[in-house]
């Protein structure tokens, strides 16, 4: 009988849809998803379906998660950089690591993160001092490097910046490679590619692994997240993590807390650069909320939160959520065989007009409070479910009160004949930087 669920056209006789999935994956998903709420496609003898119906991402995201694993290609080779992190680990483990580290991400601790990110931030205000046309993107990848050094390891890495930048740009470059690849080749392979990974890869592992000897050797518990974690213990069972597992969770939150937020920091600014309208209005908003001897009040930035979250819904850091499912499912009427691989894009769900009226469009005021939510289900880009970002929170904190700083000290206007190009790679990062024309309000 013939498959109903709808096809992506095209695809290579023997590869399917590998290259056009690998080469421009953007597109090809928002062309996918315009042709149905489950829309099949093939990776040589693999299936492969796109999920954007609400209540199929639903069902693989939350109500039916242990049948929807984290196995498929992409983060087997994301645990060559993270171990078995609380993003790529899976089962009985991935539930004891997130149950070690869920405290340190409690409401009652994010409290004692605002000094490290409001002092790094007034630095970088300090430094801008005039403005000029500057490289924005690079800026909030050194910011955002800073304040996860500080909060997550109890340390200013920023004399490592030229070791973690450059690292982990060879391994965001090289990541694509990996995933994509017609046929895997193995790792350790010694090609060239491949021993810059792995240089890469280890430089970024002996950072790490120095502050956590270091901190071994220290008595007392240190209130960084590094140093909650070493001081946390598994409330079944009173186990705490071994170096390797803090290295791991580490590496995990440093990508996820610097690579992340840097790119949702440079987007929502180039956003706002756009739209000066927007940013005049956020910006007052920002002036009245911030003291002049503390940081911004965020009670008090509703509309620079609901900027931040149209930003994150365009160019959500995290454009791709994979899974490889266990066993047999229905999702939208669509029968989904074991084995078959399934991918969720916050990038094309964000940007269809089934979900979104003029997708396309800024409008923070999606998000105004007397709006109805979106459905959670339509707006992920922390995914949700049980496999949320566990760092949400902090995320927002962070980016607010970066931005209501900049904003307050600062006036961004675009660099004409810039042309922005989003980069997918682990994350979405704008190719080539990004430059802004900053002038002191």
């Amino acid at each position: 009988m013939t498959d109903p669920t709808p096809r992506v056209p095209g695809g290579h006789p023997i590869t399917g849809h590998l290259a056009f999935f690998g080469r421009d994956p953007l597109p090809f998903l928002q062309r996918a998803e315009a042709l149905g709420g489950v829309v099949r496609f093939r990776l040589f003898v693999k299936k492969g379906f796109i999920i954007s119906d609400p209540a199929a991402v639903r069902r693989v995201l939350v109500d039916n998660v242990a049948n929807y694993q984290k196995l498929t290609r992409g983060y087997v080779k994301l645990r060559l950089l993270l171990g078995e992190g609380l993003v790529t680990s899976e089962g009985d483990f991935w539930l004891r690591q997130r149950r070690i580290a869920q405290p340190a991400f409690g409401r009652h601790r994010l409290a004692m993160f605002t000094t490290p990110i409001v002092r790094a931030t007034a630095d970088l205000v300090a430094r801008w001092g005039d403005g000029g046309e500057l490289e924005v993107a690079e800026a909030m990848n050194l910011l955002a490097l800073r304040i996860a050094g500080e909060t997550l390891l109890g340390e200013d890495v920023t004399a490592d910046a030229a070791t973690i930048g450059g690292s982990m740009l060879t391994v965001l470059q090289h990541f694509p490679r990996l995933v994509s690849a017609p046929v895997p080749y193995p790792e350790r392979w010694p090609g060239a590619a491949n021993r810059q990974f792995w240089r890469a890869v280890n430089a970024l592992h002996a950072v790490v692994d120095a502050v956590i000897a270091e901190r071994r050797a220290q008595p007392e518990t240190t209130e960084d997240l590094l140093g909650l974690l070493m001081a946390a213990r598994d409330p079944e069972t009173g186990e705490g993590m071994s170096d390797r597992q803090l290295r791991d969770e580490a590496l995990t939150m440093m990508l996820a807390g610097h690579e992340t937020t840097a790119n949702a920091l440079a987007w929502t600014l180039s956003l706002l650069a756009d739209h000066p309208d927007v940013q005049a209005r956020a910006a007052a908003e920002a002036a009245a909320a911030t003291p002049d001897d503390g940081p911004a009040d965020l009670g008090k930035v509703p509309y620079l939160k609901q900027i931040f979250q149209e930003a994150l819904r365009l160019y959500p850091p995290v454009w791709l959520l994979a899974r490889y499912a266990v066993g047999e499912d229905t999702l939208a009427g669509a029968s989904i065989p074991p084995g078959a691989y399934l991918f969720l894009s916050p990038w094309a769900i964000h940007r269809s007009p089934t979900h979104w009226p003029e997708p396309e469009r800024f409008d923070p005021d999606r998000f105004a409070p007397d709006r109805p939510p979106p459905d959670r289900s339509v707006y992920l880009p922390f995914s949700r479910g049980r496999r949320q970002c566990i760092g949400d929170r902090f995320a927002e904190m962070e980016a607010l009160l970066v931005l209501a700083a900049l904003l307050k000290g600062f006036r961004f206007e675009p660099v004409a004949g810039q042309v922005l190009i989003p980069e997918p790679s682990i994350t979405l990062r704008p190719r080539g930087g990004l430059r802004l024309r900053v002038s002191p309000r």
